[in-house]
C-alpha cells in the first residue's frame, strides 16, 4: 500500500475507516481464510449444538445491532 493511499485513509472519520475494513473484510472470499483444525473441530462443535438446540443461538444480525448500539 502506498503511503498517500495510507495517509488518504487515516484522514477519514473513524466510521469511515471502519466501513473500508468492513467492506474490505467482506470481498475477501471465505475460502482464502486459513482456519486451523482445532477451530475447525470447535465449529463443528457448535453447529450440533445448535442442531440439537437451536432457540440458544443468537441471530448475527442482533448480535451487530446491539454492538453498534454501545458506541
Amino acid at each position: 500500500m502506498s503511503r498517500n493511499l495510507l495517509a488518504e485513509i487515516l484522514e477519514l472519520s473513524p466510521s469511515e475507516r471502519i466501513q473500508l475494513a468492513q467492506d474490505i473484510w467482506d470481498s475477501v472470499e471465505a475460502e482464502a481464510i486459513p482456519v486451523r483444525k482445532t477451530q475447525q473441530e470447535e465449529l463443528g462443535r457448535r453447529l450440533m449444538a445448535l442442531d440439537k438446540d437451536p432457540e440458544q443461538g443468537v441471530p448475527w444480525e442482533e448480535i451487530k445491532k446491539e454492538l453498534y448500539a454501545r458506541k
